[in-house]
């Protein structure tokens, strides 16, 4: 018993240091009115990375992004931190990400923050679209494959400008077309908001941080105490909405039971 004792501090060392350092990839199917074209196309989605290190060089995400084999990536904000923003260290990933597979990007609310205190900001913006990656800031783009498309629309996190609510930024990037929509943006709490889309990829929320066993997350910004969307899928008036778990963390250095993520979706057409 004495033995059980003096190890249990052990195990719980390591279960912490296993459940916050090693890279989980989860993967969906989810089927759309799609373009017979877009059949399997197959997008993996990062979020929230907070400029960390998952091994050398992030080998650990990347590596997750090479099994599931996507045709392109999605980055839905918060690449760096703003209570310790290290730019070096998420324009590296990105670049290593692009010899991947073409990679679109949002920003969040620790963009917004990042922005109002210096450079840093616009020094990663300007890095990341030099390398080749399509920033998206109210506004779309549409993905081709053959003779068919789909479209792409991103939007600014709200911080940039609280004068704006999501539907309007919504509006502003709402392109006039009648492809299959997928939505990029970093918050979930706005689902109700994302309205005239198919599919949102958002984060954010950070799985709550800690999860509790049938009870899911216990806190998110912008949610609070058990947030309503914090992981998974989410479902409502013909939309589906992701929410990842996210890499890194900020304010709470610690994930209790919530590995970090990264997400993978394969489109099914009907």
């Amino acid at each position: 018993m004495f033995i059980l004792l003096l190890m249990l501090p052990v195990l719980l060392l390591a279960a912490l240091w296993w459940g916050n350092s090693t890279v989980e990839l989860k993967t969906y199917e989810i089927e759309g009115s799609l373009p017979e074209s877009f059949q399997g196309f197959t997008i993996v989605q990062i979020s929230d990375l907070h400029n960390c290190s998952l091994g050398k060089n992030n080998k650990r995400i990347l590596d997750k992004i090479k099994e599931a084999k996507p045709h392109i990536i999605v980055m839905t904000g918060d690449m760096i931190d703003s209570r310790r923003t290290n730019i070096d260290i998420s324009i590296a990933f990105v670049k290593e990400a692009l010899k991947i597979a073409p990679c679109y990007y949002v920003t969040g609310n620790h963009e917004a923050r990042v922005n109002y205190a210096g450079d840093d900001f616009v020094l990663f913006k300007s890095a990341v679209k030099e390398a080749g990656v399509v920033v998206l800031e109210n506004e779309s783009c549409e993905i081709v494959k053959g003779n068919e498309k789909i479209t792409l629309i991103g939007l600014e996190d709200t911080g940039f400008d609280f004068s704006k609510t999501a539907t309007e930024l919504l509006c502003e990037a709402m392109p006039e077309d009648e492809n299959y929509k997928i939505l990029l943006a970093h918050r979930p709490e706005f689902f109700d908001e994302y309205t005239n889309v198919d599919l949102i990829f958002s984060g954010h929320a950070h799985g709550g941080q800690i999860r509790l066993p049938f009870i899911g997350g216990l806190f998110a910004p912008g949610q609070g105490i058990l947030p309503k969307y914090d992981n998974g899928l989410y479902n409502e008036g013909g939309r589906t909405m992701v929410v990842s778990r996210g890499l890194g963390a900020s304010l709470f250095p610690i994930r209790i039971n919530n590995r970090p993520q990264v997400v993978s979706v394969k489109l099914k057409a009907q």
